[in-house]
């Protein structure tokens, strides 16, 4: 969410983001949403990312009295749910089967115009898999970076702030991504 195009809470409280877990229900609806794309983005499993979703906002909730105020309230549950799909990749790599994650048009929830044909509705969903596919070719930290850029349209600054990389790494992460997505895609450079 853009903050011109938001409620006035956020508009209030950009220049304390503090003030804005004073209403922590009201700052789980507003974000939420973000929070689960991204998690679920990240995981590829619809189960999982709303158990991470839970346990970011809870993270948040307990540590709520903890937070200065130095980056945006977005820009700091981005942080907690990147270190919690961390968290999940580091103890997912003991485990000696993976799933094979599968994004269907049932699956993905937000679609940009649902007045498109069915035919154009499967070339955006083939597409969109397509891109997804090709995201599992990417390191961590560029997979991490590629989905904060362009699935929660966070600028670099806040990725970095996200991922506790700093901006000159988030935009060689990003530059890579893309050059490997392109690639793998078939897209010129």
């Amino acid at each position: 969410m853009k903050p011109g195009t938001t409620s006035g809470f956020i508009a209030v409280n950009m220049e304390n983001p503090a003030l804005e877990l004073d209403d922590f229900d009201r700052l789980v609806e507003q974000y939420r949403a973000r929070v689960l794309r991204f998690l679920f983005a990240s995981v590829r499993d619809l189960d999982l990312a709303e158990t991470l979703t839970q346990d970011c906002f809870w993270n948040a909730y307990k540590s709520r009295k903890a937070f200065r105020g130095d980056c945006s309230v977005n820009t700091w549950l981005m942080r907690i749910a990147v270190n919690l799909v961390r968290n999940h990749v580091g103890t997912r790599r003991f485990q000696f089967w993976k799933k094979a994650p599968r994004v269907d048009s049932g699956e993905i929830h937000d679609w940009p115009d649902r007045s498109i044909s069915p035919e154009e509705r499967a070339a955006v969903n083939e597409q969109v898999q397509a891109v997804w596919d090709a995201t599992k070719i990417l390191s961590a930290k560029q997979r991490t970076v590629f989905l904060l850029r362009f699935l929660e349209d966070l600028d670099i600054r806040e990725i970095a702030q996200s991922t506790g990389l700093t901006e000159s790494a988030v935009n060689v992460h990003l530059f890579r991504a893309v050059h490997h997505i392109r690639k793998r895609l078939g897209r010129p450079q």
